[in-house]
């Protein structure tokens, strides 16, 4: 599978539901809802519904895409995580609040951490999100 159509599969998991705020090069936050409809908990433990931590990380890669997009005017994809950590279970019904900053950025990529809450709880925490340039 080519890394185009991995990243248009992850996109159909992945989508925020509102940017709630951005201060460009600084920071930006988001909303995304949870649906119980979501194709991917009829495989994903099937009796104890979770949405796996892949697919958050990708909701905190669309956020930093549009924080660096909005400083930019260029396409950003994530290009990996370190130092992250999955404290609770996201489930059907949350409400995730995403949150990004930005620690570094050069013309070859940048460095951001992010938190995602769930009625003020801290669920994921990523250190570090690189992210890159996309090409096209």
């Amino acid at each position: 599978m080519g890394a185009e159509r991995t990243a248009v599969e992850m996109s159909r998991w992945t989508t925020l539901d509102r940017i709630t705020n951005v201060e460009p090069g600084v920071s930006a936050s988001a909303i995304r809802n949870v649906p119980n409809t979501l194709a991917i908990f009829d495989s994903h433990f099937p009796r104890f519904h979770v949405l796996p931590g892949v697919l958050i990380l990708g909701s905190m890669g669309e956020l930093a895409a549009h924080l660096l997009a909005e400083e930019t005017g260029t396409s950003w994809r994530l290009a990996g995580a370190g130092q992250v950590g999955f404290r609770h279970f996201v489930q059907p019904g949350d409400q995730m609040e995403i949150t990004v900053q930005l620690k570094e950025r050069t013309d070859e990529g940048a460095t951001l951490s992010g938190d995602v809450k769930v009625e003020g709880n801290v669920v994921t925490r990523a250190r570090q999100l690189r992210m890159v340039p996309s090409n096209g």
